[in-house]
């Protein structure tokens, strides 16, 4: 995992060694979702948060590129008349931006790598016809892969040193790593996030 981890922030490091690289912090909400295929239940968006470093390099006029670090709370709500419970998805995302600023508005897009850190599943289960509910709490690591490649796409305003965004991620690959979910046959989620952000860069 450590070994994992520093690959992760590599480019980050890398940007923040260059001359001309701005840096900065963001913060903001999540709007969370797996969608899928043979999934057997509802899901719905939870709503969740993230945080995380990022940089800016200088390429050619407006155009510069943005790696990213973040830690991002992502998952879903899963409903169904067997089951009602949410899944917590602990993400380390690395996302490389191609960035277009001109004047304080903003475009962005490219891929994102993300690292699964844990996951967790709380709520309530159909035990038997006889014991009707019960409540579930349980470490669910093993049911979700532990990397996830998405597409990202964005844009915002700066004013000064603040940014406000809004970003679209949209996982490629899928990420249940069970194949069975609650009766459904070898279910396949890809992760859904929506996210609005505040941000503080500093430098030229």
């Amino acid at each position: 995992m450590k070994t994992h981890t520093f690959l992760l922030l590599l480019p980050l490091l890398a940007a923040a060694a260059t001359a001309h690289a701005q840096v900065g912090i963001k913060a903001g909400v999540n709007g969370a979702i797996l969608n899928g295929e043979n999934i057997g239940m509802d899901t719905r968006y939870k709503t969740s948060y993230h945080v995380g470093v990022f940089a800016r390099i200088p390429v050619l006029g407006p155009l510069s590129i943005q790696p990213e670090v973040l830690y991002s709370l992502q998952g879903s709500e899963f409903r169904s008349t067997l089951a009602n419970y949410d899944t917590k998805l602990h993400y380390l995302n690395v996302p490389l931006l191609a960035h277009v600023k001109v004047g304080p508005v903003y475009v962005e897009g490219g891929p994102q790598f993300g690292l699964l850190l844990g996951a967790r599943e709380d709520g309530t289960l159909l035990i038997s016809a006889a014991d009707g509910y019960g409540p579930v709490d349980r470490d669910a690591a093993n049911n979700y892969k532990k990397t996830d490649f998405s597409l990202a796409a964005g844009a915002g305003l700066e004013v000064g040193s603040f940014i406000l965004g809004a970003r679209y991620t949209a996982g490629l690959n899928d990420v249940n790593d069970v194949a069975d979910l609650n009766g459904a046959n070898d279910p396949r989620l890809k992760n859904r996030v929506i996210q609005v952000s505040v941000g503080l860069k500093f430098g030229h």
